[in-house]
């Protein structure tokens, strides 16, 4: 069944992660970066995916590219939007330790991958589903650091500690 169409033609919309080339845009390899989490641009077409699945063709200004987004990867421009340093597969590291119930469950230093990341959990910071050994635990943004020499081909500045 078909998800329900959420944005118009002509609507400015907000892309929430990162898009790379899934191999649908001409000219550039897989996986080629396309367009910045929090980028904007207007939406100039709708059309579906093997039929359940809504896809815009946003056009972003600052970017020149038109490209296809899928409906979750996209909210209203004018919506709260809080950046995010982290995104899925993203290899992370404990800035502090981690407990649950008292129990340390991961140390100052330990490594872990994002799995999620939450935008509705706290309006105020951006929250991960992030995969330790042996435990997936929800964590704010200000407990986590790159993992150890890895910094976003898109934000190195911004990772220096």
């Amino acid at each position: 069944m078909e998800e329900p169409q959420r944005f118009e033609y002509g609507e400015q919309v907000r892309v929430i992660r990162n898009v790379r080339n899934d191999g649908t845009y001409p000219g550039l390899d897989v996986g080629a970066f396309l367009v910045r989490r929090g980028s904007t641009g207007y939406v100039m077409n709708v059309g579906t995916f093997l039929q359940d699945q809504v896809i815009y063709s946003v056009h972003f200004l600052n970017e020149q590219k038109m490209v296809g987004c899928r409906q979750e990867e996209l909210i209203r421009a004018d919506e709260p939007w809080q950046p995010s340093r982290y995104e899925f597969r993203d290899k992370v590291r404990c800035r502090l330790k981690l407990a649950v119930q008292g129990e340390i469950v991961a140390d100052i230093g330990d490594e872990g991958e994002i799995l999620k990341v939450l935008r509705d959990h706290d309006p105020s910071q951006v929250y991960y589903h992030v995969r330790f050994p042996g435990r997936t635990l929800v964590v704010p943004e200000s407990s986590l650091l790159p993992a150890a020499g890895k910094e976003t081909e898109e934000e190195p500045d911004e990772l220096q500690s």
